[in-house]
């Protein structure tokens, strides 16, 4: 019997899972927009999960990452739930050993992991600003008609990128207007957009860091060959994008669920792809029993609370 290790992470924008196997070999993974209604998105994730399953597979771990994953992990059944700095640097280090440098950028926000000899020495996010993050580039393709998947090739066939501002969003789409206004090609304002959001990647989420090759770039907007070559260029170093570059995150929970079970050797807690179909719901109330106003988010499972979180005393903890 085969064993295998299921990694969920649930992000604002996309949930992601990964199937891994014993040998660490990523067997199948799936990359699904949230649409701000995570439990559908983990449940979507599940049933993807279930039909890549070899047959003489068993899952002896599951594991939790993202900024919903403590709901995930109460859905599923995770045995271990993690960060995503953790998450994305035990992936990082698993594709590309020795790796030193970890960019990572999705769709709300961006994140720098400084790893040395394997280990976590420093980092840093960026969650006030859109800029530079795969929603932003979303709307921009969107305004601009050209599919997002399409944006990187766009970017490597201008001749002269336009220089615009990167550091707001609101500033950014008002210089690419004018831009426009002025009659700049549409791959000359991709790439001056591109660079635009690289700069404001390196000034502020990498300000006082050092990046030290070899460096990864992980996250959905991993996948713009336009961002990636303005990294290049401005950081004087190459930049590996990783295969399975939108799901490291799940990868690494599963790779975390592996040592887990490695380690405890007590059984997985998963509920089964079964949990797939159940009907899970999400409530919020405001508390009022004391001066801290709690808002409470209750979950429940076929009409009955399984748990709840949000208190600062510990009062509606199940």
């Amino acid at each position: 019997m085969e064993r295998v290790y299921l990694g969920i992470d649930v992000g604002s924008v996309s949930t992601n899972g990964a199937l891994l196997a014993d040998d660490g070999a990523v067997i199948a993974d799936t990359y699904i927009r949230t649409r701000g209604q995570p439990i559908p998105a983990i449940q979507e994730t599940l049933r993807g999960m279930a039909g890549a399953l070899p047959a003489d597979a068993t899952v002896w771990g599951v594991g939790c990452t993202g900024s919903a994953r403590q709901l995930a992990s109460l859905i599923v059944g995770a045995d271990i739930v993690k960060n995503e700095i953790t998450a994305h640097a035990i992936a990082a280090c698993h594709i590309l050993p020795g790796v030193q440098t970890v960019l990572e950028i999705g769709g709300q926000d961006s994140k720098l992991i400084i790893l040395r000899d394997g280990a976590v020495v420093d980092f840093a996010m960026n969650t006030v600003c859109a800029a530079g993050t795969g929603s932003f580039l979303d709307q921009q393709a969107f305004r601009l008609g050209i599919p997002i998947e399409q944006f990187g090739s766009y970017a490597l066939r201008s001749g002269h990128p336009c220089r615009i501002a990167g550091r707001c969003t609101v500033f950014a789409e008002s210089d690419m207007i004018h831009r426009q206004q002025l009659g700049h090609t549409p791959e000359d304002i991709i790439a001056g957009l591109c660079e635009a959001l690289v700069r404001n990647y390196l000034n502020n989420v990498a300000r006082g860091k050092e990046i030290r090759p070899p460096v990864i770039f992980q996250g959905g907007v991993a996948a713009n060959d336009g961002i990636r070559s303005a990294f290049e260029r401005s950081l004087g170093m190459p930049i590996t994008v990783p295969h399975n570059y939108a799901v490291m995150g799940a990868i690494g929970a599963a790779l975390l669920a592996q040592f887990n079970a490695g380690r405890n050797g007590t059984g997985t807690k998963f509920h089964g792809f079964r949990a797939a179909d159940v009907r899970f719901r999400s409530s919020s109330r405001d508390c009022g029993g004391c001066s801290n106003a709690c808002e409470i988010i209750e979950i429940s499972q076929d009409g009955k609370i399984i748990a709840c979180w949000g208190d600062k005393c510990g009062k509606y903890q199940l």
